[in-house]
């Protein structure tokens, strides 16, 4: 039985994370804030992520086959700006400090595990290439974009200097349930929704021709998994090659819902607080050296978060 650590296991994609191993019969420590959760071992103590200490004790007390560190401290564009120094500070210490305990921990004494790190398309943010690949020249605007390729560069550090094995995921736009509130896809999909009950009369947006490359978060997470059966630890783009536009997104949701979008959308320039440059992503390199695929599409991603939204309900 392989064992697992799953680092941001509340977020999103710790959440698919775990479920997909555990169906694949792996023993589990997921780890959030003041959170462990256990699963096929005993192992209960707090896991302080951001102390050194606190790591080393744990990856000496169970030498895990693979690590996810999937936590990060993120800002949303949905969002108003933070103070920037506490925006710092925070980003930092989870997205590249918190990252190095467990680099240097598995050095030390683990040799052997293998780390899976998600990085962001957002390291890409003030690109001018249409499409961007792993030879993309890095070019972030933002903090959150800084932190995840401070991140991804200390995984190359530990890969090329000490032979650790860390992979790095640069993960475009993904969708599913476990999306926060302040997240555009999950703004969309429960205000249509309260709309169809009778609960809402109008869903106003920042900018209806924004284009995103959007994918399924559980496609991704397959991804995850992939990258960490590899020989060899490198950077992978995960994404789905297409951008469409948040109207696309809007008149599918409507539709499946039979509502008319023009009754109910309005724009509204005023809530657009960071506008981006479009990001489409080529996972080529992805695809040949793991046969993956996104399996699921634009539509059938929207009609998946309808449903499952509306069954949490």
């Amino acid at each position: 039985m392989k064992t697992a650590l799953i680092i941001g296991c509340n977020g999103q994609d710790g959440k698919i994370t775990k479920d997909l191993l555990l169906n694949l019969n792996y023993s589990l420590v997921c780890v959030d804030k003041d959170y462990v959760q256990s699963y096929g071992n005993s192992f209960s103590d707090k896991v302080d992520i951001e102390n050194f200490e606190s790591v080393s004790n744990l990856i000496r007390s169970i030498k895990f086959d693979e690590i996810y560190f999937l936590a990060a401290y993120h800002h949303s564009s949905q969002e108003r700006e933070q103070d920037n120094l506490i925006l710092l500070k925070n980003s930092y210490a989870v997205n590249v400090y918190s990252l190095f305990n467990f680099l240097e921990a598995i050095r030390l004494f683990s040799k052997d595990s293998r780390l899976f790190y998600a990085s962001s398309s957002l390291i890409f943010a003030g690109t001018n290439e249409p499409i961007q690949n792993e030879l993309t020249p890095f070019c972030p605007t933002c903090i959150y974009g800084i932190t995840k390729l401070d991140g991804m560069m200390l995984c190359r550090l530990y890969r090329e200097d000490h032979g650790v094995f860390a992979s790095v995921g640069i993960l475009y736009n993904h969708e599913s349930i476990y999306r926060p509130e302040h997240f555009l896809s999950k703004k969309i999909i429960k205000t249509v929704l309260a709309i169809k009950h009778g609960n809402k009369e109008k869903l106003i947006i920042g900018d209806l021709n924004a284009e995103i490359d959007w994918g399924y978060a559980n496609d991704y997470v397959d991804a995850f998994i992939k990258i960490m059966e590899l020989n060899t630890a490198d950077d992978f783009i995960v994404a789905t090659g297409k951008a469409n536009k948040v109207m696309d997104f809007i008149k599918i949701t409507f539709d499946h819902l039979s509502l008319d979008w023009r009754k109910h959308v309005e724009e509204d320039k005023n809530i657009l607080y960071r506008k981006r440059k479009t990001l489409v992503g080529d996972s080529s390199k992805l695809m040949d050296r793991t046969g993956w695929t996104p399996n699921t599409s634009f539509k059938q991603m929207i009609e998946l978060l309808l449903k499952e939204e509306d069954v949490a309900k």
